[in-house]
């Protein structure tokens, strides 16, 4: 079985992220509180708690909003808008496959590519 806590709402996936590992177990086995959201007013992602807490959705591409105003407000500041919208084509892509196969067979994909 994978492990469903590697798959955030936003589409990414945490085995995949450079601070996966010792800095970060992955956002679901943080409830969406990974370090960098030491930084933020609420401690927590924006999209985790609007697509988990407020929403109930397993990910954000089962919200009939998605991308929303929280995506693009909550952009890296450091990526230019190139590298953002091939950011965002890549999670729209990802969340359309997880909506359609189901979260552990999009894990299982991921992971044998």
């Amino acid at each position: 079985m994978s492990d469903l806590k590697l798959a955030p709402v936003c589409g990414l996936h945490c085995g995949s992220c450079e601070y996966h590992g010792e800095k970060c177990p992955g956002c679901g086995h943080l409830d969406g509180r990974p370090f960098w959201t030491e930084h933020l007013p609420t401690g927590v992602c924006p999209m985790h708690d609007c697509c988990r807490n407020v929403k109930q959705l397993e990910h954000c591409g089962l919200c009939e909003e998605f991308p929303c105003e929280i995506v693009f407000k909550f952009r890296d500041p450091s990526w230019s808008d190139e590298a953002f919208n091939q950011s965002l084509e890549q999670r729209k892509a990802a969340l359309s496959r997880r909506r359609e196969v189901g979260t552990e067979v999009w894990l299982r994909e991921i992971k044998s590519k």
